[in-house]
């Protein structure tokens, strides 16, 4: 697991606002949560390309699970606008505390890491930026463009904070032209104010439909984690929110926790949940539906998007 306090590399706490919360207890993990540790050549590879480039990646920085999968095929999502989040969500392991200032270069260098790379499909995410008056929306379309120049055939993906309280932000992504628009409800509404505090769920929702608004042809998706106390039911009310957003593309995937000063796991949703989930979701009309315990919202964000592009397609 992660730790809290690193006092060797860092003399701050990375979560002060968790530092002297009680430990919370962790449930051992089913064997079908289990994965390799990242050692492969492909992985090292992807490492060397993201240092070089000073580079951020929420990979890293959340410790997700699929990190050795993914690397190993040259796959990264670059996290913009630095490590430090000005949130402090109960589930997230990125930093906590004030950002630095924006470094003016870091579009160039995202798109000089996906041309090395040679990344087909990139994922663009953030922490969330409120101390800027537009939430970073100008850093990501300037990102955005950035990687259009340089790679002209690669589509690209972005996966935003919710630009809560900064107007005209969200339309100044869209009119950069990404893809995929994401941006997560991460969980059912009634469990905001304990996982998700800074956030309104109808506002992120509202957010994701104001997207189909102005680009109805834009590719839209969110993704939510279980195993933090809702419900079945909230799950497929959830969807039915969605919809009438009219969101694309869900994912589902199960919740762990980075920590014990974390949100703890309240249950492991087992393969068979996860593939009713998936079941429900097309037939309420998702084009694309990601469910399974280790699903991630930009894991095989590639393959799905050409999947996505499919099914719209299909249905013509």
């Amino acid at each position: 697991m992660a730790v809290v306090l690193d006092l060797i590399n860092n003399p701050r706490p990375r979560h002060p606002e968790k530092a002297h919360r009680p430990d919370s207890a962790v449930l051992k993990k089913p064997d079908w949560i289990r994965v390799k540790a990242p050692v492969s050549p492909g992985y090292n590879a992807t490492r060397d390309i993201v240092r070089a480039n000073k580079l951020v990646t929420v990979c890293e920085e959340a410790g997700c699970p699929n990190i050795g999968e993914c690397w190993d095929k040259k796959h990264a999502t670059f996290m913009i606008m630095g490590d430090t989040c000005t949130r402090a969500c109960a589930f997230c392991n990125v930093k906590t505390g004030l950002p630095a200032a924006l470094d003016a270069d870091e579009p160039r260098h995202v798109a000089e890491a996906t041309a090395k790379l040679g990344l087909k499909h990139i994922v663009v995410t953030s922490v969330d930026r409120d101390d800027l008056a537009d939430g970073g929306a100008q850093h990501f379309a300037e990102t955005i463009r950035a990687i259009r120049a340089a790679c002209p055939t690669t589509t690209i993906e972005v996966l935003t904070p919710d630009f809560l309280r900064k107007d005209g932000a969200l339309e100044i992504v869209v009119a950069a032209r990404p893809d995929v628009f994401n941006h997560n409800l991460e969980t059912v509404p009634s469990r905001y104010l304990t996982v998700r505090p800074g956030a309104r769920y109808f506002h992120s929702l509202r957010l994701l439909q104001r997207v189909k608004e102005i680009d109805p042809r834009m590719f839209t998706k969110s993704g939510i984690m279980v195993g933090l106390g809702e419900e079945r039911n909230e799950v497929l009310q959830l969807m039915d929110d969605l919809r009438s957003a009219n969101v694309d593309f869900l994912t589902i995937g199960q919740y762990l926790q980075p920590t014990r000063k974390h949100h703890e796991v309240k249950s492991f949703v087992t393969p068979e949940e996860f593939k009713s989930y998936e079941t429900v979701a097309y037939a309420k009309g998702f084009l694309m539906v990601s469910a399974s315990p280790l699903t991630r919202s930009s894991h095989h964000a590639g393959d799905d998007f050409a999947k996505l592009k499919a099914a719209r397609e299909a249905r013509r």
